[in-house]
């Protein structure tokens, strides 16, 4: 009697157990609602966007600076936008340094991947090749411009050439540093599943070192995006086009404060809409699929 009234038991505490995992997997993936989305992530940039505005208008209506050649009014920034777009030449700034910056970018991504996981992995490469990627890394982005320009001319080579330069040992010591956190365990158990070489570092390495290569390719990221800034900013030529950085130079040359700040704010626009449509998606995908970004 007692062995069939635990056999009785035993499916109604797994089903128990498995109606509480799944309770758990639901809270873990379930969407947030539209009302949660907009007041935790939408409406916070809003005021505070808001809140610069008014204390840049109030700046200018009080007379607290009262020159427009240094601190121009929002309506004047504003007419600057509107005079660009009715040209059509809005899209085109910011396409022109858009296309350069992620093609550069990519280029970086496929020589950056392989130079990291091969540092991590040779230590003679480590001890030669490591010390020097930290030295770049550390290197201004703007010291590149100078010789490229020498050595390439003025054409969207060099461009290209300063930010691989800025780009590629930021992406290599990322890979570095999270292939040196990965855990030993890993590799042995791999090597002993037969996942070795090639495919020890594609379906091991690579993805146990995946939160800190993250790290490294936001990074990277931002040194391309800056180099490229400072590219366009010191080396301007008409068959270059005109980017964003050029757009700043350009204003600059006029004395148009008002031309300058639309620059400032297109070229940050841009690295807030590349990190909120790439990087902070891929960064939520990495914590969801190790279990750590969970519903509040």
């Amino acid at each position: 009697m007692a062995s069939t009234d635990t056999a009785k038991a035993d499916p109604q505490e797994a089903a128990s157990v498995e109606a509480g995992l799944d309770a758990l997997e639901a809270g873990v993936v379930g969407r947030t609602s539209f009302r949660q989305t907009f007041t935790g992530k939408i409406l916070p940039p809003i005021v505070a966007t808001a809140v610069v505005l008014v204390v840049w208008q109030a700046l200018i209506s009080f007379k607290i600076v009262d020159d427009p050649t240094k601190l121009p009014s929002p309506a004047d920034v504003g007419n600057e936008f509107k005079d660009a777009w009715l040209e059509g030449k809005l899209l085109g700034y910011i396409w022109t340094s858009v296309s350069r910056g992620l093609l550069g970018f990519l280029f970086a991504l496929a020589i950056g991947t392989p130079l990291g996981l091969l540092v991590a992995r040779v230590k003679f490469l480590r001890a030669a090749i490591g010390p020097v990627l930290s030295g770049l890394q550390s290197l201004p982005s703007v010291a590149w411009v100078p010789p490229a320009v020498i050595w390439l001319g003025l054409d969207n080579q060099m461009m290209y050439a300063v930010i691989l330069l800025g780009a590629v040992p930021s992406i290599a010591n990322g890979l570095v540093s999270g292939i040196d956190q990965v855990p030993p365990l890993f590799l042995r158990a791999g090597r002993t599943m037969g996942a070795t070489g090639l495919r020890g570092a594609w379906h091991i390495v690579l993805p146990a070192a995946l939160p800190g290569y993250l790290a490294g390719l936001k990074q990277g990221w931002a040194f391309s995006w800056r180099s490229l800034m400072a590219a366009e900013i010191i080396a301007s030529s008409p068959d270059l086009g005109i980017g964003l950085g050029a757009l700043l130079e350009n204003g600059r040359n006029a004395s148009s404060m008002s031309m300058v700040f639309e620059a400032i704010f297109l070229i940050l626009f841009v690295g807030i809409a590349i990190d909120l449509l790439i990087f902070s998606p891929l960064e939520r995908w990495v914590l969801r699929t190790r279990g750590l970004l969970v519903k509040s």
